[in-house]
């Protein structure tokens, strides 16, 4: 299983200092108020001894706050069960191969520029500042054993008109946590930020992390940059935070 054994309910007795907020099913814990600066850093360690790790969830973009999503943690499978490559290589070839050719492989593994919790954290408290494309972000914390399942132990239903079982992509995710030191930082109903601890810096490694996105959200490019050049020149080079949305 992506999640823990229904630990949230136990919240409570474990005395975590949490602000006010309310439990969301058993795969939810969310904030009242909005998130401020510090709060990833605070809640980060202690929560994650319990088996609980912090994301922001977005409420404020039109859809409402996560009771009004469709979270559907059952369904989902073991992101462990699934090979990163082969989902890529899938995902490209019915989606990308008309227009990008054969699949390219994986994105060889680049040199991190900093701790990735720490870059997370700065990310985090960025984003809780208003800079980026979050609107309203709440502090959330979500029983999952590592960053990378945190939207399939959600059961996040974001890009399920691209893949109806979000473990595929938190395989991937996984990868992308050994390869390039991503957190997940946040989550809104159909968009998903990560943190990036070893961005490309150069245009050739951009291009190869390029093919990656858009076999893992192919709107980014079709209704963003348009090209894969275009991608990788403007959103993905020496950048700390990587953002997908399915429409």
């Amino acid at each position: 299983m992506a999640s823990l054994p229904n630990p949230l309910p136990t919240l409570d007795s474990l005395e975590l200092g949490l602000p006010p907020g309310a439990l969301l099913g058993t795969t939810l814990w969310l904030a009242d108020a909005p998130a401020q600066p510090g709060d990833w850093t605070t809640y980060q360690q202690a929560p994650r001894a319990v088996g609980l790790l912090p994301v922001l969830i977005d409420v404020g973009a039109g859809h409402g706050g996560p009771g009004e999503w469709e979270l559907e943690p059952e369904e989902m499978s073991y992101p462990g069960d699934h090979d990163p490559e082969e989902i890529l290589s899938d995902f490209w070839e019915e989606c990308c191969a008309g227009e990008a050719g054969d699949w390219p492989g994986l994105a060889a593994p680049l040199a991190a520029q900093g701790a990735p919790d720490a870059v997370a954290a700065d990310v985090v408290d960025s984003l809780s500042v208003g800079t980026g494309p979050l609107k309203d972000p709440r502090l959330a914390l979500v029983p999952a054993r590592r960053s990378a399942d945190i939207p399939t132990a959600l059961g996040w239903m974001g890009p399920t008109n691209h893949a109806d079982d979000t473990a595929l992509l938190s395989a991937i995710l996984r990868s992308w946590e050994d390869r390039f030191g991503i957190r997940v930082v946040a989550l809104g109903f159909d968009q998903l930020l990560v943190s990036v601890a070893a961005p490309p810096t150069t245009l050739d490694d951009a291009l190869a992390v390029a093919a990656e996105h858009f076999a893992f959200c192919p709107d980014n490019i079709w209704q963003g940059a348009g090209t894969l050049h275009a991608y990788a020149e403007q959103q993905l080079l020496n950048q700390p935070t990587w953002h997908f949305w399915w429409d």
